[in-house]
């Protein structure tokens, strides 16, 4: 059974851009380069021909699962959003406890995680050890490293 994700409105019309551009650009030029390929004659030593029908399985990999996600893909009401817990679209500021250092990030679903925009998914270590949280309590978050502890300073949307 497929996963529910949820998506700012913005992110899914990404998602959406990019299954509109593999199915309408990027498949009908490996179906090109297929043609071309089979017009060179022998299919049994070609290996553009090879290199191409691998291209194109993968693709409709990616076609099948992009539509898999797009077809669960709930949008999240942002004004139906808690802000006095540390859901998907909030924004949080929170402290280092080892460093004193304050960070600000969004939480969105993994698709849309940018950290140079400072958007981190819930599926991360931060984002779920900081999912439910409230105000001044702290998260101890397992990393590779060992734990990490954060203090939520403020929630907004």
């Amino acid at each position: 059974m497929a996963q529910i994700r949820y998506y700012t409105e913005e992110g899914l019309q990404k998602l959406k851009d990019e299954l509109h551009d593999m199915k309408a650009v990027q498949r009908p030029s490996i179906s090109r380069q297929i043609a071309e390929a089979r017009d060179k004659g022998d299919l049994s030593e070609n290996a553009e021909y090879d290199a191409a029908k691998e291209a194109q399985g993968l693709l409709e990999l990616k076609i099948s699962k992009l539509e898999d996600i797009i077809g669960n893909a709930r949008i999240v009401d942002e004004s139906q959003v808690d802000s006095s817990k540390a859901f998907i679209l909030s924004k949080v500021k929170i402290k280092n406890i080892a460093n004193d250092r304050e960070l600000s990030y969004t939480l969105v679903s993994e698709n849309e995680a940018d950290l140079k925009a400072g958007k981190i998914s819930v599926e991360s270590p931060i984002g779920k050890g900081l999912l439910g949280k409230e105000v001044g309590e702290i998260a101890e978050i397992k990393v590779p490293n060992g734990t990490l502890k954060f203090e939520l300073l403020e929630i907004s949307r």
